[in-house]
């Protein structure tokens, strides 16, 4: 059993917001979440001006996606069909862990994802490992690094993920070291591709409920 991520990015576009959350809330995602192996989801809003505007990401075992009840979820209602022939972008990825290091914890009230593409993955690891993490984990409020190898979609091979408490531990002088480190300098010098975003909690996608 390999601990995976559903990342999924969407930007309305022709779809009047209300309708786009009541269409994700009321039938795309719960039924996801009714997929054995896929044990919680989130929605978050972009904090940082950047488009696509909302992240949607779920927990779940790889194996989760290969199985017939989510194939069965994945073909359109014609409701879904309208919807997402209006959005501006549905940028679906899958990615599965490599590394967790910190303490979860329930609806983070920030993420940042942090995307990368290196030909040196082993230096960005132990970086990672040895310096970035355990600096970035000793600031209150940094709760949890998770990273990724993507294994479907598009985009940079390799994600962080961060739990954190506030937008605000961007200025705290320990992020700011974390951050400007000469190995951390030797280690983006070879990188290839960045995304940066920063995502503030929405919601918890909720199951369907048992019919009556």
């Amino acid at each position: 059993m390999t601990e995976a991520l559903l990342f999924v990015l969407a930007e309305p576009g022709r779809v009047p917001e209300p309708e786009f959350h009541d269409w994700y809330d009321t039938e795309h995602a719960p039924k996801r979440l009714a997929v054995p192996g896929i044990r919680s989801g989130y929605r978050y809003r972009a904090l940082d001006g950047e488009r696509p505007g909302w992240l949607a990401w779920y927990e779940l075992d790889t194996k989760a996606l290969h199985g017939e009840a989510y194939q069965a979820v994945r073909r359109r209602s014609p409701r879904e069909q309208s919807v997402v022939e209006r959005l501006d972008t549905l940028d679906r990825r899958v990615y599965e862990l490599i590394d967790d290091q910190g303490t979860p914890v329930a609806e983070a009230p920030v993420v940042v994802s942090v995307a990368l593409s290196t030909p040196d993955e082993r230096g960005l690891a132990d970086w990672y490992r040895e310096e970035h993490v355990p600096l970035l984990l000793a600031i209150p409020g940094w709760h949890r690094v998770r990273r990724y190898r993507r294994v479907e979609g598009t985009g940079p091979d390799l994600l962080a993920l961060h739990e954190i408490d506030d937008v605000g531990l961007f200025g705290h002088p320990d992020y700011r070291t974390a951050t400007s480190t000469p190995r951390r300098a030797e280690v983006m010098a070879r990188v290839t591709a960045r995304e940066r975003r920063v995502f503030g909690f929405h919601n918890t996608v909720r199951p369907c409920p048992p019919p009556e």
